[in-house]
């Protein structure tokens, strides 16, 4: 895969021109800035940017007084090759604390190893409603910590409102959630991303993770989209670039809280 090209293909297809991520959710484009606007549940946010060093001071101002007039606390998702080069420091120096750094990975999906099956003792069971959306969120608390109620309402309403555009699948051992994870579909891009993989201590690095990017590769697949997108954690990282998937820039959410918030 030529890292350059896909990375350019990106930018332009799902974050230039993005698409709303639920059914509540609406995508704005103001100047060089492209923003999503949900409920108060939902993510709101920089997508993209393409700011020089003369404007990028009162942009920033400008999502703050916007996102600040609907109460909403957002994020400004910030990628390693963005410009201008210090809108990280400029952001962190309008009030924005910035979160830990993820690694943008790209894989063709035909080219990973998609036989990959689940470790013994381990079932696969396809998210399809609210009972299934339960057993997920039950996962994402164990492995993360936090409540998932939010992540519980925006599974099932992306279930409910647009089901050919989401796979989210729980690994359970016996009956106990144990990893679960989903791939969210954009229609006429050729990506679909890998999120919220996740698994409980006890059954980390025995293949569970491994084998939840392969049943979702194939769903892939069999859809028609030729390329995977993670934003991959420290822990994830090693094990998809064993995938085959690569890294092709940063990504570094920075966050902003406005005081009535």
């Amino acid at each position: 895969m030529d890292r350059s090209p896909v990375l350019a293909l990106y930018d332009r297809r799902m974050r230039e021109g993005a698409r709303p991520d639920g059914p509540d959710a609406r995508v704005e484009r103001v100047g060089a800035v492209v923003r999503q606007v949900a409920t108060a549940q939902g993510w709101n946010g920089v997508l993209w940017s393409g700011l020089d060093t003369a404007g990028a001071d009162a942009a920033i101002a400008g999502q703050i007084a916007y996102f600040t007039g609907l109460g909403r606390a957002f994020e400004w998702k910030l990628y390693g090759h963005d410009l201008p080069v210090d809108l990280g420091r400029r952001l962190r120096g309008a009030g924005f604390v910035p979160l830990p750094e993820e690694t943008l990975m790209i894989a063709e999906a035909a080219d990973l190893d998609l036989d990959a099956e689940p470790p013994a003792g381990i079932r696969l069971l396809p998210v399809t409603d609210a009972a299934g959306v339960g057993l997920a969120a039950d996962v994402h608390e164990k492995a993360f910590g936090g409540d998932a109620s939010r992540m519980r309402d925006q599974l099932l309403a992306r279930l409910t409102a647009g089901p050919d555009t989401i796979v989210a699948v729980v690994a359970l051992a016996g009956d106990e959630p144990v990893s679960a994870a989903r791939m969210e579909l954009v229609p006429g891009t050729g990506f679909a991303g890998l999120w919220g993989g996740g698994t409980v201590e006890a059954w980390r690095g025995r293949g569970v993770y491994r084998a939840l990017v392969a049943h979702r590769a194939r769903a892939a697949v069999e859809r028609g989209y030729r390329y995977l997108q993670v934003d991959a954690s420290a822990r994830s990282r090693p094990i998809l670039e064993r995938l085959g998937f690569q890294s092709l820039t940063t990504t570094t959410p920075y966050t902003y809280t406005p005081p009535a918030a």
